[in-house]
């Protein structure tokens, strides 16, 4: 029986991955560097920043003492991006209130920082219906690795198999089978329903 349901945020409750991708490119033409689209869609698709820094350090584009300059550029273009763009989305709205009434706990975990989910949720007005949220700063390891459910699951007090998760990129689809929930994997933020979650829920019973 699902007790829970779990999202990722970018791509799912907020259409932001683009605005992470301009914003981190902002940042990195100060020095001359570009992370194209392809790369975008195929390697660093999910990832914190602080990974896709190292990888482009690994690949020997960017030098490891630029690391937080570049990441707090970032942040400061994303939240610029945020407070223009992002606003409540009716139909999330509609099914988060729904869950919520119909006694689910309800949570948010990001590969982001826990400033930006903090201001996403504000922004989309969804946080009223969170139990909570945690962000990469929450663990050692961002996903793929399992362990933001994990400890998502463990706040919740709940079994992985008590638990839905609701994933649309590779390394995100990864961490959720890892930590043994279940898994709706959706393509974007439309996918995202009422409809489509309870279908799910009532598949699993």
């Amino acid at each position: 029986m699902i007790k829970a349901v779990i999202f990722d945020m970018d791509g799912v409750l907020i259409d932001a991955k683009d605005w992470h991708y301009e914003a981190l490119n902002k940042a990195l033409k100060h020095f001359g560097q570009e992370i194209n689209r392809y790369e975008h869609l195929v390697t660093f698709d999910g990832l914190p920043t602080k990974k896709k820094l190292e990888m482009l350090t690994i690949e020997g584009r960017i030098p490891k003492g630029l690391h937080a300059f570049i990441d707090d550029l970032k942040q400061q273009y994303t939240m610029e991006i945020i407070y223009n763009k992002c606003k409540p989305i009716f139909h999330h709205q509609y099914a988060l209130s729904k869950l919520k009434n119909e006694g689910y706990e309800l949570a948010v975990c990001s590969n982001s920082v826990r400033k930006t989910i903090e201001v996403m949720m504000e922004k989309s007005s969804l946080a009223p219906y969170l139990n909570f949220f945690l962000s990469n700063q929450d663990v050692v390891k961002g996903k793929p690795d399992p362990e933001i459910y994990n400890k998502a699951i463990e706040k919740l007090k709940l079994k992985p198999t008590e638990c839905l998760i609701v994933e649309d990129n590779e390394n995100g689809i990864k961490a959720a089978k890892a930590s043994g929930g279940h898994l709706l994997i959706v393509n974007n933020i439309f996918d995202v329903t009422y409809q489509s979650i309870t279908t799910k829920i009532k598949s699993l019973s």
